[in-house]
């Protein structure tokens, strides 16, 4: 569980814990037939998935698998808990071989790429290419990375893992490990690759934290992002809600799993911290009682924030959200323990005429056991993604260089 995603981070001006309520007349309900509301607006209506957004009638013909219901696996689907532990410990983890490429930053910072073996050989130099962003301390090593992974490979696309800071083994050269806001290294992985691959139309999917992540760099640098289009999961949106949920009841569990991963990463590079003059509190970084506890006492140092809260709030990817230029695709799951759905930005994804929202009854955290390749294979949202995907594909063009 240690590998399992999750974290918790555009800039308001002060800390929101604004609950996102669920509009009755904007929340969209698919299926292959359309008929007309009452208000005039056009509903699409489905057994089981609710679908939303400004642009859901713009990229609803891209899916053949959303007219079917959403079935969980029997048992294990029917608790969010127990999917979610499920598929962190039990789904299975395919053989990818990987090769590594290391790039340094503006800040000598150290940024891990995997690439799969032998694509740069075998795939022409206009592949469409897949960046993938895991989640809270996961990395090119986990499951539902790998299977989205050789999923996308299958259709003929290049994919590259981008690992962040001090995640899958990768080194670290500066008192600064994965974080929820900080966009610049996006910005720098983007960049590299369009320029390594200038033919390619470049993509990305980002998992939990890695959601989080990739939304914040949608809004916040969509002026010069040259990505043709984006898939969120289990993104917490917004992470003062994310962190008040995670301390209740049950989901201690997740807190528990998520502070450990993250105090042994922190363990292997502790002496870039205490050589440090600002304000690291070495030892609860060390031994955190929460994620809350470790932010506190190493993220938001390295971020400059004066503490946890405006560390988070100032994090939130719901909040830029309405900035989003290019095509977006969120999926969420109603019962996810980790990412609450009342932390979605209904509003805005369905004001954003580039936004569409999945939302499945379960699935829990990154979970989501259900369809034909279940209780063991790949998750039920791999299909819908790359269903999505390749529908961008075959209508792009090459983006403009930035």
């Amino acid at each position: 569980m240690a590998t399992s995603p999750l974290s918790l981070t555009s800039k308001p001006p002060s800390i929101t814990r604004l609950r996102h309520q669920r509009p009755p007349l904007t929340t969209v309900r698919a299926s292959a037939a359309t008929v007309t509301t009452t208000t005039g607006m056009p509903d699409h209506h489905h057994p089981s998935l609710e679908i939303t957004g400004g642009g859901a009638d713009r990229f609803l013909p891209a899916f053949n698998t959303l007219h079917l219901p959403y079935k969980p696996f029997p048992i294990i689907g029917w608790n969010r808990h127990l999917e979610t532990i499920f598929a962190a410990f039990f789904r299975t983890v395919p053989e990818v071989k990987y090769r590594r490429e290391c790039l340094r930053t503006q800040d000598n910072g150290t940024i891990a790429l995997d690439w799969v073996c032998g694509d740069h050989r075998n795939l022409p130099s206009d592949s469409p290419i897949l960046i993938l962003l895991p989640g809270l301390t996961g990395g090119s090593q986990d499951s539902y990375v790998k299977h989205m992974l050789l999923k996308a490979k299958s259709k003929g696309w290049r994919v590259v893992v981008f690992n962040s800071r001090g995640c899958a083994n990768s080194p670290v050269t500066t008192p600064q490990l994965q974080t929820a806001s900080f966009t610049a290294d996006t910005c720098h992985v983007v960049d590299h690759v369009s320029s390594r691959y200038p033919k390619a139309s470049i993509y990305a999917v980002g998992w939990s934290l890695g959601g989080n992540i990739l939304v914040n760099y949608l809004g916040r640098e969509h002026h010069r992002c040259s990505l043709s289009g984006a898939v969120s999961l289990c993104n917490p949106f917004n992470l003062v809600i994310a962190d008040e949920n995670l301390r209740k009841g049950f989901n201690n569990i997740y807190d528990r799993a998520l502070r450990g991963g993250l105090s042994r990463t922190f363990e292997k590079h502790t002496s870039l911290f205490e050589e440090m003059h600002d304000e690291y509190n070495v030892q609860a970084g060390l031994n955190p009682r929460t994620v809350r506890e470790y932010d506190e006492a190493i993220t938001r140092v390295s971020l400059g924030y004066k503490s946890v809260d405006e560390y988070y709030s100032n994090s939130c990817s719901c909040h830029v959200v309405q900035h989003v230029r290019i095509p977006l695709l969120c999926i969420q799951a109603a019962n996810d323990p980790i990412a609450p759905i009342e932390a979605t930005p209904y509003s805005d994804i369905k004001d954003n005429p580039n936004c569409m929202l999945i939302v499945t009854p379960q699935g829990g955290h990154l979970g989501w056991v259900a369809g034909d390749d279940a209780p063991f294979g790949a998750p039920w949202t791999d299909n819908v993604v790359i269903e999505f995907l390749e529908h961008l594909q075959k209508n792009a063009s090459k983006p403009e260089s930035s």
